[in-house]
């Protein structure tokens, strides 16, 4: 009999060990995220190892009825309690009747690789990526090299929420040695470069810290480690290449050692972020951009997914218009980017979090920063002479913002994206003058995207996987008009009392 279900956390100990705690905003966008504690924490789990069992038996069902079958890979992250995470998903999973492949310790990227290499539609990978200490999650998947999307994760929270699970039995499992070295293998094949670059590779110490540095040394890089000890506690500070304190860690490395550039790699490896030899920190979007020159050279015409996020330069940039590439402005989040680069068999897809897709003959579709970072590596080696500063002054100059996320709970966040879509839906109808200006355009695909006479826009939406807003900002005209576009917006933003403090500004 499956368990009995429930949403809260309960003061007896006894409920807590027989009953799946599940708390439903779990059940994000395109993947799940709980926080399930730690040692000392004081916040309430939103969920146990019943509850994770529970998610188990309801991603067995679904990827059968989904027509995926039942075989299904897993893979879980470094952190103290990913394991155990794991190996309560697998019970179910193997209740529902699935037939696991475990590749145990891995990046994400390692496990939709293995979809691939070990022949299996399906995905199951255990990471809260670069959330804090005490978070846990799943990345899911049935047809590779796609990830759940909103249908999905309606379906998975529906099954499991209802107990509407299809215990078949008949479920084996399979623990598949040696996939590091698989993965690192068919990662650098080929890869080789004859520059010499010294490479600092950052890690935040998750998870990338036992597959980076080895990365870049197989490529030919000289590499100089940063924070690549395997610790869940997160002693410095969060492995996430949008964290100012991890760029600014990396820029200060850079700095001293005379590193050709710094790569900075989140929790679970599918982003990188990039710091030049000068220690200019460079946001990811602009370096999407520099890749999209270098990519669109080699191969005219190319078509490339960014996010609402991202710089206007995709569509403005001279080069790129020279060389045929088209852009497409898409939602926010790997799994809708992953989809739209398929979709529209464009070569590479860009997001500003650091999420970068490349499919054939660069990759395999799915977002991995390990690739991004052989990609810029190999970028720098195809340009002898010229520094990762001299091609990032090469583009033109815009003014831009850090992604900063003010708190906002996860059962209100959307509607508060409701009213601020309303609100500047009125404005530009009743052409109110906004930061200054007349809005000249709204791009409302994920959030809003409010875009000034000048080129100076603003972006409101919801973060897919955390209680907060996102908010970005850049001015191709002065650091002046960035600052008044997110004065104006931020204005809007308080009108609604939900919304709370940022966790960076610039």
């Amino acid at each position: 009999m499956p368990p009995k279900i429930v949403g809260e956390a309960r003061p007896n100990s006894f409920e807590f060990e027989t009953e799946a705690l599940i708390k439903a905003s779990g059940f994000r966008e395109y993947d799940a995220r709980w926080w399930f504690g730690h040692a000392g924490s004081t916040q309430p789990p939103e969920l146990n190892l019943i509850g994770v069992q529970a998610l188990g038996m309801g991603l067995g069902t679904l990827i059968r009825r989904l027509g995926a079958g039942p075989d299904i890979v897993t893979g879980h992250d470094f952190r103290s309690y990913s394991l155990s995470i794991k190996l309560a998903l697998v019970t179910g999973l193997m209740a529902a009747g699935a037939r696991v492949r475990d590749i145990g310790l891995a990046l994400s990227p390692m496990a939709y690789f293995a979809q691939f290499a070990l022949d299996t539609p399906s995905v199951a990978m255990v990471t809260a990526s670069h959330n804090e200490n005490g978070w846990t999650g799943v990345k899911m998947g049935a047809a590779r090299p796609l990830t759940f999307g909103p249908e999905e994760m309606s379906s998975l929270k529906n099954i499991v929420l209802a107990g509407d699970f299809d215990l078949a039995g008949g479920g084996s499992y399979d623990f598949v040695r040696d996939f590091r070295a698989t993965y690192l293998d068919d990662l650098t094949r080929d890869k080789r470069i004859t520059r010499k670059l010294k490479v600092v590779a950052a890690c935040g110490n998750g998870t990338a810290g036992a597959f980076a540095p080895e990365a870049l040394l197989r490529i030919g890089c000289e590499v100089v480690p940063l924070d690549v000890e395997l610790d869940h506690t997160f002693p410095r500070y969060n492995p996430n290449p949008e964290d100012m304190r991890m760029l600014h860690a990396i820029r200060d490395k850079v700095l001293e050692t005379g590193a050709d550039v710094g790569l900075g790699f989140d929790g679970d490896g599918d982003r990188c972020g990039v710091v030049d030899n000068e220690g200019n920190e460079i946001f990811a979007d602009k370096v999407g951009v520099m890749l999209a020159r270098d990519i669109s050279l080699l191969h005219p015409g190319s078509t490339f997914v960014v996010d609402v996020k991202s710089t206007g330069l995709f569509n403005t940039d001279a080069v790129l218009r020279a060389n045929g590439a088209v852009t497409d402005y898409w939602k926010t989040g790997h799994s809708y980017i992953k989809r739209r680069v398929a979709e529209l068999g464009a070569v590479a897809g860009f997001e500003k979090s650091g999420h970068f897709f490349f499919n054939p003959p660069i990759g395999r579709g799915y977002d991995d920063g390990l690739v991004t970072a052989i990609a810029i590596c190999q970028m720098l080696d195809r340009s002898p002479g010229i520094s990762m500063a001299d091609l990032y002054r090469a583009l033109p100059l815009t003014f831009g913002t850090p992604t900063m996320s003010p708190h906002c709970a996860d059962d209100v966040k959307y509607g508060v994206v409701e009213r601020v879509v309303a609100d500047f839906q009125a404005m530009k109808r009743d052409g109110v003058s906004f930061a200054g200006q007349k809005i000249i355009d709204l791009i409302t695909v994920n959030g809003v995207r409010v875009v000034a006479e000048d080129g100076t826009w603003g972006l409101v939406r919801a973060s897919s996987n955390k209680p907060e807003l996102v908010v970005v900002v850049e001015s191709p005209v002065s650091s002046q008009r960035r600052r008044q576009m997110f004065d104006a917006v931020d204005a809007v933003l308080r009108r609604s009392p939900e919304v709370g403090a940022y966790n960076q500004t610039f």
